[in-house]
């Protein structure tokens, strides 16, 4: 069933980004990553859209990306409620399975009017006609700044794109609540459309148990909102990770989280960004009771380990880049079970399971699976190439190991060859990636009218901050997967001139 979203508000413009394929080659081509903070209105798809098409076209031969994002579980999909009453209202709706592009962007081509919901993600487009949606999870924890109380993140932040922008009438975003015992009387759901350094808050067209409707204004950042003056009630998640080291005892993270991708992704990363090694256990992470905003939850285990802190108060964390966890040791590496607790009722939540078998395999095998990659070819991505062919034959040539040892800053004649280089996306990159402030951008645009030389400029900051580390290589790895093709040939270039 589905209601209508109470407080309309004024609609508003927001930006969008452009596309980043796969193409034949198995090689990034040179649109932008996720996120952009460009605008693009309904209707009116972008000159590098246009000029785009042809390569669009040979899209369909690309390679696809065959490892599962960080946020799905074993089988590719995300983690969906087991709560029946939010998940039967769209069992009839036609399902389309996405293609996954680099910089793990997900495509799906629609042939026909319809609405299509995405297997993977649960979005929902309806269409007026055929058209190419191409999306991209993001984190909240980024655009914290711009979701003022008494709102709070309802679920999921996307960056989607369309090749026919008039042609995607709405986008119906999952949403982490279950509605199940009023219906979602007194929750009011809203829909944040980021653009550059700000936001307008949208009303959304309606909302159901699992989905909040949204009237495609333009194509950029977007994610559904809530506010509620009751405690909200969640379905939840338990992430399980476990440190991967020499010593013969165990220790294990325990994340609880909002059944909520963009929250998923981002302990992923947290995780993938420690100074320690871990392996995600897989265990089934749907919490079978639902979460409440404000409730404490304690962890137990069986036999008995030491668990750091006694009990986490459960608040949506998806704004917070620090997400709290749980901590368990264990001194011997014995099978036990471990049972998420609300404090108050005392009722299980969530219980496993765990056995030697679920992680010693790729303990004792960890060594022999960086040896025999060879064994199992997958596709590399550009970035890797030109890692095995430039950057890393760099490092043989001069003998050096340490980090930029060896290697030069990048000029500013290098630095602007980078800037012409930037996609229009420039400034969603330099934050993300170059950690530039939003303030430092909006100076250097209020300084300079050149878009090329605001690019320069932001560049030259980030150079200045390495101090005397700004290398080519530096610039590559602060760039990751962001930097296109053409970018990453420039910097090994730069390298084999020093």
């Amino acid at each position: 069933m589905s209601c209508p979203a109470p407080e309309p508000d004024s609609g508003a413009e927001s930006l969008s980004s452009d596309e980043k394929e796969v193409t034949p080659n198995g090689l990034e081509g040179s649109g932008s990553g996720s996120g952009s903070a460009e605008e693009h209105p309904e209707g009116e798809a972008s000159s590098q859209d246009s000029s785009s098409s042809s390569s669009e076209e040979e899209s369909d031969e690309e390679q696809e990306e065959k490892e599962s994002p960080p946020y799905c579980n074993e089988s590719g999909g995300s983690c969906l409620p087991s709560c029946e009453h939010c998940r039967n209202e769209n069992d009839q709706m036609e399902q389309v399975t996405p293609r996954r592009l680099a910089g793990g962007q997900f495509m799906v081509q629609l042939e026909a009017e319809g609405s299509f919901q995405c297997s993977v993600t649960g979005l929902i487009f309806e269409v007026a006609g055929a058209a190419r949606v191409t999306y991209s999870l993001l984190s909240w924890s980024k655009f914290a700044a711009l979701v003022q109380p008494p709102w709070i993140v309802g679920g999921p932040l996307f960056d989607v794109r369309c090749s026919a922008p008039a042609a995607l009438r709405c986008i119906h975003f999952p949403h982490c609540l279950c509605l199940r015992d009023d219906g979602g009387a007194g929750v009011a759901f809203k829909v944040l459309h980021i653009k550059g350094g700000g936001a307008a808050m949208e009303p959304s067209a309606e909302f159901s148990a699992s989905h909040v409707k949204w009237v495609v204004s333009s194509l950029s950042p977007v994610g559904p909102l809530i506010h509620s003056h009751q405690p909200l009630q969640y379905h939840g998640a338990v992430i399980l990770y476990k440190a991967i080291d020499e010593h013969p005892s165990l220790s294990f993270w325990v994340y609880l989280a909002t059944n909520n991708d963009s929250f998923i992704k981002d302990i992923s990363k947290a995780v993938k960004h420690s100074k320690r090694k871990f392996v995600q256990i897989e265990k089934p992470p749907v919490c079978q009771k639902l979460l409440q905003e404000g409730k404490k939850y304690r962890l137990i285990c069986e036999p008995e380990a030491e668990i750091t802190p006694e009990e986490i108060e459960f608040v949506d964390g998806s704004l917070l880049k620090l997400k709290s966890y749980f901590e368990v040791y264990l001194e011997k590496p014995d099978d036990f079970t471990l049972s998420l607790v609300e404090q108050d009722s005392d009722e299980t939540v969530w219980k496993a399971r765990l056995r030697e078998r679920d992680w010693i395999h790729y303990d004792q095998n960890k060594n022999e699976q960086k040896r025999s990659t060879g064994s199992v070819k997958k596709r590399k991505p550009a970035l890797n190439i030109l890692e095995e062919e430039g950057l890393c034959s760099k490092k043989q040539k001069t003998g050096s190991t340490a980090d930029g040892m060896g290697a030069k800053s990048l000029t500013d004649q290098q630095l602007l060859v980078i800037a012409k280089l930037l996609d229009r996306s420039w400034r969603e990159m330099a934050i993300e990636c170059l950690q530039i402030e939003m303030k430092d951008i909006d100076d250097v645009r209020a300084m300079e009218e050149d878009v090329t030389m605001q690019k320069l400029l932001v560049l030259r900051k980030w150079r200045e901050r390495e101090q005397g580390h700004g290398t080519a290589e530096a610039l590559q790895r602060s760039l990751g997967d962001k930097a296109t093709y053409e970018i990453l040939q420039a910097l090994q270039g730069f390298l084999a001139q020093s």
